[in-house]
């Protein structure tokens, strides 16, 4: 079973059911003993990170994302569950996050201007990207670089370590949107709704052993 992490966010259907359209069992539960016996997790999400570290805390899931990482099982981070795994953010005068990555995460400054144009570019960020991917991952496999990304956020993650980083993407500035550690994948972007190339993440994630 494919634990989905419930923390009173949003955009937990979505995922549910783009990974049973796959074929993938899952459950969106916040039930620690449900999600203890899971093969492995996905953290999605859309909200607030101070919001969202504080449900956490309260529902003991906090702890549980850090065992996860330290027994090896594997975790998919989506949107704002990619934003609180780092340390910091600065989204609700600043929240301390997650720790499970080294960095923090930053808001797109106002005004955000295309460097090509000049043009005034909305934030949050919403739309279609592609990915410049950097490194090789089995999460990432058979991806074309044409392939296209639904993007919603007007925070991105600024790891610490370079290592870390495996994809990034150009909205005004250039930003990180896919991150890996050990048994951790996390993206920016929403591959649920993404179409194809967003369901060849998925899916990849389903079978990858770290």
């Amino acid at each position: 079973m494919i634990g989905i992490i419930d923390y009173r966010a949003g955009n937990l259907t979505s995922v549910a059911r783009a990974l049973r359209y796959l074929g993938y069992h899952c459950e969106v539960t916040h039930d620690l003993e449900r999600l203890r016996r899971a093969e492995r997790v996905v953290f999605p999400g859309v909200g607030a990170a101070g919001q969202a570290m504080a449900d956490l805390k309260e529902l003991g899931l906090d702890n549980f994302l850090k065992d996860c990482l330290a027994s090896g099982k594997p975790i998919l981070g989506i949107c704002l569950g990619t934003q609180i795994i780092f340390d910091y953010s600065e989204e609700d005068g600043g929240t301390q996050c997650l720790g499970l990555l080294s960095g923090e995460v930053r808001r797109f400054p106002e005004p955000l201007l295309d460097e090509t144009t000049g043009l005034r570019l909305k934030v949050p960020h919403m739309g279609w990207n592609q990915i410049r991917w950097e490194k090789e991952h089995p999460v990432f496999a058979g991806l074309d670089p044409e392939h296209e990304f639904y993007f919603v956020h007007s925070y991105f993650p600024v790891p610490a370590a370079e290592e870390t980083i495996f994809g990034r993407t150009e909205h005004g500035l250039v930003f990180v949107s896919a991150v890996a550690k050990d048994n951790l994948v996390a993206v920016q972007f929403h591959p649920e709704k993404s179409g194809r190339p967003g369901l060849k993440i998925l899916d990849n994630f389903c079978r990858w052993s770290p």
